[in-house]
């Protein structure tokens, strides 16, 4: 798919991190089919709304991406691939309109599965996260049955804090360990 254009009219303002095997960066044109890919799977979405049906929704949440960077100051970085420079997925800070306050996600895409790769980047976001910009101790709404991301939360120190619905689904609260505390 090729984008309207190719060249941002904007610098999106996303801090450059790396960790041992990825570049976390901001959203570019060349993400798009990756992240369509991605939105477009049934199985990969099912607990985060479900899936796009058309490359014109898909395009309106790649543009949320970059809107979230330019309103917040913060939202979610495209992990590359050292190796390959592929995006395998993307994790960042979100903190939509009527949510609970400022949440770790991530999202995989199918190159990034089963590597340990969310897990890398989600501890180098969170430390970013509570050193630069005062976001310590955040949460990640999961769906109760997304067993995979629970599992990745909890891997994280995470802990159940309560149970309750968010978007009309049933939803856990995990919170984060205080990323100062863990450094002491």
């Amino acid at each position: 798919m090729t984008l309207p254009r190719q060249t941002p009219a904007l610098e999106i303002p996303v801090p450059r991190l790396e960790t041992a095997r990825l570049v976390l960066r901001g959203p570019e044109g060349r993400d798009f089919d990756a992240v369509t890919e991605f939105m477009m799977d049934a199985g990969r979405t099912r607990y985060i709304g479900g899936p796009v049906t058309s490359i014109f929704d898909a395009w309106g949440g790649f543009c949320r991406v970059i809107g979230h960077w330019m309103w917040n100051g913060f939202g979610f970085w495209t992990l590359e691939d050292k190796a390959s420079g592929q995006a395998v997925g993307r994790v960042g800070l979100l903190n939509h309109a009527g949510w609970p306050e400022p949440e770790l996600g991530w999202h995989m895409f199918a190159a990034g599965e089963g590597r340990g790769l969310a897990h890398e980047a989600a501890l180098t976001i969170r430390n970013f996260a509570a050193r630069d910009l005062g976001l310590n101790r955040l949460i990640s709404p999961i769906h109760p049955d997304n067993t995979r991301s629970r599992a990745l939360a909890e891997r994280l120190g995470a802990a159940v804090e309560k149970e309750t619905v968010l978007l009309g689904d049933p939803c856990l609260i995990y919170r984060h360990p205080s990323v100062f505390e863990e450094a002491q």
